[in-house]
């Protein structure tokens, strides 16, 4: 409580720069926390729709027997839409009668499906690309809060120091260094340097563990990504180029 009114007897005491910097700060702060909150709901809900797609994928003997049950649209994200991209890719290498026999029977055994080593090199392209398309759409709105947590104590430094030459360039044209008088100055430049490190720090946390739940996702689709191609590439690849 003592320090919650010492910063805002400072923040009105200080200058038009200290307070447009603490007005950007908090600003800044306000999107900061509702881009951490919005990530922390998706990421959360991302897990969950990585482990239904994975328990559903998992009970299909072949490859593409998912995807032709399913049908996932091109809104589907995650490992389904990974998924979806890689298989779309494959059906268009296959001839038409093969995608035909395919859709018709559910999947079932792709002894006559057989692709070259260069298709097979096509559907791992469309799948890497996919892959770099989840990990951006994962990744994003990482670089705002490490933006605004690296960007909060530097603002804070500087109205500090700002503050101080105001500080200094008072006692200097009163031509004394009386404590009483440039005691609230030096208060109240300190307070953009207080409040930039209290959004930083919350924020570094917060960005770390938001961080490593990234990093775990990321390396969820990358195993499933080079699980996928094995698999396609033991089902499919049959014919020599």
């Amino acid at each position: 409580m003592l320090l919650a009114n010492s910063l805002v007897e400072g923040f009105f005491q200080s200058n038009l720069m200290g307070q447009g910097i603490v007005a950007l700060q908090l600003l800044g702060s306000v999107a900061m926390f509702a881009v951490i909150i919005g990530k922390t709901k998706e990421l959360g809900f991302f897990r969950i729709m990585v482990r239904r797609f994975m328990h559903d994928f998992s009970e299909d003997r072949d490859v593409l027997e998912y995807y032709l049950r399913n049908r996932p649209g091109k809104d589907a994200e995650g490992l389904e839409g990974i998924y979806a991209c890689t298989c779309e890719r494959l059906l268009k290498l296959l001839a038409p009668d093969t995608r035909t026999m395919l859709a018709g029977r559910g999947a079932g055994s792709q002894n006559a499906a057989a692709l070259t080593a260069r298709e097979i090199e096509l559907v791992k392209g469309a799948c890497e690309h996919a892959l770099d398309e989840e990990e951006i759409r994962v990744e994003r709105g990482m670089g705002a809060v490490a933006t605004i947590v690296a960007l909060s104590p530097m603002l804070g430094l500087l109205g500090t120091v700002w503050g101080v030459l105001d500080a200094f360039a008072e006692m200097g044209s009163a031509g004394s260094a009386n404590l009483a008088t440039i005691a609230p100055s030096i208060s109240s430049a300190l307070v953009t340097t207080v409040v930039g490190l209290l959004i930083a720090i919350p924020g570094v946390m917060a960005y770390n563990n938001i961080s490593a739940t990234v990093r775990d996702i990321t390396s969820d689709m990358e195993g499933f990504a080079d699980e996928l191609i094995g698999r396609i590439a033991c089902e499919f690849q049959g014919r020599v180029d």
